[in-house]
């Protein structure tokens, strides 16, 4: 139904009932064989039937279900996909692109998002002008993004070029518009944004919209990480 920090949310709104009484305590335990939960009166089953999936997330579309002010959402590109429960393992903004892990297996979602487990996330970036060396060392040792100091991270100078700089770009937290926020620390604007891989899996040669299954040796890395 819902991503954990989603079906907190449900909790707390008095939306999920077990054995036809409202549940309201966050954590609370259930037995999957003999308990009935139900989401706005509807019965909600455990899903038995695991799928990964891996996505490229266009630029010009949200990572939700829906969207309030009618825009586009990655599930207008996963319309022919028959997986219940298929949410986006953590997020990618409006503008955007790049590797986005599709699953409706919540344990494995929590893992490769949880802060503790420091899941490495790559990205190309293109930024306006040149990125001088003491502006890199600043974004490796970490810089101040709403208030709190980023952890250390990988940046490469890939080149510059046309009065752009493209760098590479790894981090290990996955704060609200992060890159793009530790780059205003360092008085430059992002103008692209690629995620090329989580961990040691890449994107690859998927087509902007496009996905495919992850294969047994790609998940039993994701969840082995």
């Amino acid at each position: 139904m819902a991503s954990r920090r989603g079906a907190d949310k449900l909790i707390e709104e008095g939306r999920v009932k077990v054995n036809g009484k409202v549940v309201k305590e966050l954590g609370s335990a259930i037995n999957e064989k003999n308990d009935t939960v139900m989401v706005d009166d509807k019965i909600v089953k455990p899903v038995n039937d695991y799928a990964y999936i891996l996505f490229y997330k266009p630029k010009g579309c949200i990572t939700t279900v829906s969207d309030e002010k009618g825009r586009k959402t990655i599930y207008d590109y996963l319309q022919d996909l028959n997986v219940p429960h298929l949410i986006p393992v953590g997020r990618l903004d409006y503008d955007t692109e790049g590797m986005l892990i599709m699953t409706n297996d919540g344990d494995l979602a929590y893992k490769l998002t949880h802060p503790s487990y420091e899941i490495p996330k790559t990205y190309l970036v293109k930024v306006e002008g040149e990125m001088p060396e003491h502006k890199l060392a600043q974004l490796r040792k970490g810089v101040l993004v709403d208030g709190e100091k980023t952890k250390r991270c990988k940046v490469k100078l890939l080149e510059y070029k046309d009065g752009e700089s493209k760098l590479q770009v790894t981090i290990t937290e996955g704060k609200n518009r992060q890159i793009r926020k530790m780059f205003e620390a360092v008085e430059r604007e992002v103008k692209f944004l690629k995620r090329i891989a989580v961990g040691e899996l890449r994107l690859g040669g998927l087509p902007r919209g496009g996905y495919r299954y992850l294969n047994d040796d790609e998940i039993y890395y994701l969840k082995n990480m």
